[in-house]
């Protein structure tokens, strides 16, 4: 496959760099221009397409030809870069493209997720904090969120866990709703989460889902081993 992989300079792209060059697909990466550095040993390997990731027309070249794209909702400052990103893909990429985004726990599809009395404190108050200082907008990566799930597109939201770093436990497994028993460690290698997005773009189960990853090797998805709907993107569990 040909992917473009929207915000390819951070840990989580050049993970999904390095997956998708080791299955042989060809990689279109966009990053902001100070970061192209970054992707530096493996700039040789792929394509780099340096700009704002929520540029309409950064995009739209970078996307071009692409037979699927990997996006992180990256919610940076004020000026609605989550949303803006993931209306430029929604809109630019390939009318058959497999779209796979990144996000937090903190998004809900249906409301049926129960978050704890501690993550609902701390995530009031970092959106809070963080718009009053300027710095990021998580309430932007939720309307990207509702945007997404609004497009008759092909895509899939991936909800990630806390991230540590470590040698990979293989692919996540994953459920439905945040608060179901095997989500309780909250906790994936960032290399797994990368893993499953790659493989999400293979796995037609996943078209209209919304993920909830953790680790495969965390205690909680241990003790829930053997649960249904096994397929090339991890483990459902429900």
């Amino acid at each position: 496959m040909k992917i473009c992989i929207v915000g390819a300079s951070g840990k989580l792209g050049q993970y999904m760099v390095r997956h998708a060059l080791d299955r042989g697909h060809e990689v279109v990466g966009v990053c902001r221009e100070r970061s192209v550095g970054k992707l530096a040993a493996l700039a040789d390997r792929i394509t780099i397409v340096p700009g704002q990731t929520n540029d309409r027309d950064v995009i739209r070249r970078a996307v071009a030809g692409c037979d699927g794209v990997l996006t992180v909702l990256v919610p940076w400052g004020v000026r609605q870069y989550s949303s803006g990103t993931a209306k430029a893909v929604l809109d630019h990429a390939e009318p058959d493209a497999r779209l796979v985004f990144s996000c937090g726990w903190h998004i809900s599809r249906d409301g049926q997720d129960r978050y704890s009395w501690l993550f609902r404190t701390g995530l009031r108050v970092a959106t809070w904090l963080t718009k009053a200082l300027r710095l990021v907008e998580i309430d932007d990566q939720v309307l990207a969120c509702r945007t997404i799930f609004d497009s008759d597109r092909r895509w899939t939201v991936v909800r990630g866990s806390d991230l540590e770093e470590g040698e990979s436990q293989g692919l996540p497994v994953w459920s439905e709703h945040v608060g179901d028993p095997v989500l309780a460690s909250n906790m994936t290698r960032r290399i797994d989460f990368a893993l499953f997005m790659v493989e999400a773009l293979t796995d037609d189960t996943l078209i209209g889902q919304v993920p909830a990853i953790v680790g495969r090797g965390t205690p909680s998805a241990l003790a829930h081993a053997g649960g249904s709907g096994q397929g090339p993107a991890g483990d459902q569990v429900s």
